[in-house]
């Protein structure tokens, strides 16, 4: 008989992880630990050479230094506690620690979306418009598109937050997931959810038409760019600039596409644990690996510093 929900004043929940095999726990610290590591360290690294290089001192490595620091934000939300809970025999979180890490998950994940779509028309404006891209993209419209991509996410962030969290919960307080992700704490409330649910759809599904339709549309200005150019090796070098921000949008939003799908879909919790595992925490990994090894400024800056230390 399945356990009924009982309505208590809660203020600690049950986080029920990815697994209830004890001997797969350690093997799963070991690697977390290990994508957590190469995140932090790739990312930040990756800031670090941006910042202090002076040949990386332009509108696009303004926009993937702020990239980087994003995802090592966004990796710092779910893998320290991810880490713990594995440690845990009962891992728990306050409801207040779960309202936290919910908020800035969301605000880093959407803060991403926005950040993806003003780098697709940053390379936009460097190839369409490649004599007045230096006054198009000054610092100050740079910040301002950065600053509006982090205000965009907190505010998004933070109407789903409210709305669920002002929601009465229930006993008993199980978070069937690894972290505290929108769906499976609004199951744990015992009221009517299908305002929550359609706001849901309707806020994140607007974030992800706007974004991807601006890369879209902005890949469609550079392809007919590109088409343009009379030799070969012009079309190659033109486009190849954009090859790692396509790579790192296509894998972006084809993992929450998928997770969208999958849980749209009905597949088994099982399923979504190990997309949103890809999701929260291999994705951020692979940022620095996509724009370094297929950016030759990016290589030869990494060489010199190396060559130098």
């Amino acid at each position: 008989m399945a356990e009924e929900k009982q309505i208590e004043q809660v203020t600690e929940l049950i986080l029920v992880g990815l697994t209830d095999n004890p001997q797969l726990q350690a093997p799963l610290f070991i690697l977390f630990l290990l994508i957590y590591f190469i995140t932090l360290v790739g990312n930040l690294g990756m800031v670090v050479l941006i910042r202090s290089s002076a040949q990386l001192q332009s509108p696009m490595y303004f926009f993937l230094s702020n990239l980087s620091l994003l995802d090592a934000c966004s990796s710092s939300v779910v893998a320290p506690r991810t880490l713990m809970n594995l440690l845990m025999e009962k891992p728990t979180i306050s409801v207040i620690g779960c309202a936290t890490q919910l908020y800035f998950f969301i605000a880093f994940g959407t803060t991403e979306c926005f950040l993806l779509a003003a780098m697709a028309y940053d390379r936009c404006v460097a190839i369409c418009k490649p004599l007045l891209y230096s006054s198009i993209m000054s610092h100050r419209v740079c910040v301002l598109l950065v600053a509006s991509s982090y205000v965009l996410g907190l505010l998004h962030s933070w109407v789903h937050t409210e709305f669920t969290f002002s929601l009465p919960l229930c006993q008993p307080a199980k978070v069937n997931h690894f972290y505290c992700d929108l769906m499976p704490v609004l199951a744990l409330s015992c009221s009517d959810t299908r305002v929550n649910r359609c706001l849901i759809f309707s806020l994140a599904g607007l974030v992800e038409v706007v974004t991807i339709s601006t890369v879209l549309i902005s890949y469609a200005f550079i392809l007919l760019a590109v088409l343009r150019i009379s030799s070969a090796q012009g079309r190659y070098k033109a486009f190849s600039t954009c090859t790692s921000h396509l790579a790192g949008v296509t894998i972006f939003h084809g993992s929450i596409l998928t997770l969208s799908f999958c849980r749209g879909s009905g597949s088994s919790l099982s399923t979504d644990k190990v997309f949103a595992v890809f999701y929260s925490l291999v994705v951020l990994m692979l940022t620095p690996l996509i724009y370094s090894l297929r950016n030759r400024e990016v290589k030869n800056t990494l060489r010199d510093f190396v060559r130098w230390k």
